[in-house]
């Protein structure tokens, strides 16, 4: 009868930590259009769109190598198709930071396996799954891995962003 009070106590925990824990929210539509290769527009059953960039990797840059193969190789995964999204979150630009599946196929994933992405480790450190696919794409210099020195998208933003002299 002792464990009443610590079952009690427990309970009472749980109950103030609920507000705490990230649900995910879930979106489902139609992809209308691939803007580059880690960014899409969904269109949902409400005809309303959503711009959705794909959590945990960064891809390279229209105007960077490998930036427009990306962009093909997300639109040949996901264009006028039926997604899932799931996500917790949104950017400072708006856009759903989410997981995106075609079926049971995580494009995310896919997209650093194929070398047509960085695990974004800034915002993903956890995520295991998308650092052993970046690891193996490396190992078998698959997409942008056959560069000698790809340089990572953050790496092209900065520099990009630099006034010449």
């Amino acid at each position: 009868m002792n464990r009443l009070p610590a079952i009690l106590r427990l309970g009472l925990f749980l109950l103030a930590a609920l507000p705490l824990i990230a649900k995910a929210d879930t979106l489902t539509g139609y992809v209308i259009a691939v803007t580059d290769g880690d960014t899409i527009r969904v269109l949902d059953a409400h005809k309303q769109q959503h711009r959705v960039r794909l959590f945990g990797i960064d891809a390279p840059e229209s105007h960077q190598a490998f930036g427009n193969r990306a962009r093909q190789y997300l639109a040949n995964l996901a264009f006028q198709k039926n997604v899932t999204v799931t996500y917790t979150e949104k950017d400072q630009y708006g856009r759903i930071l989410g997981t995106v599946f075609v079926g049971r196929q995580n494009l995310n994933l896919e997209l650093v396996k194929a070398g047509m992405a960085w695990h974004y480790v800034y915002y993903a450190k956890n995520v295991t799954a998308l650092a052993d696919a970046e690891k193996e794409a490396r190992q078998h210099r698959r997409g942008l891995w056959a560069d000698n020195q790809p340089i990572p998208p953050w790496e092209f933003r900065r520099n990009r962003s630099k006034p010449e002299n």
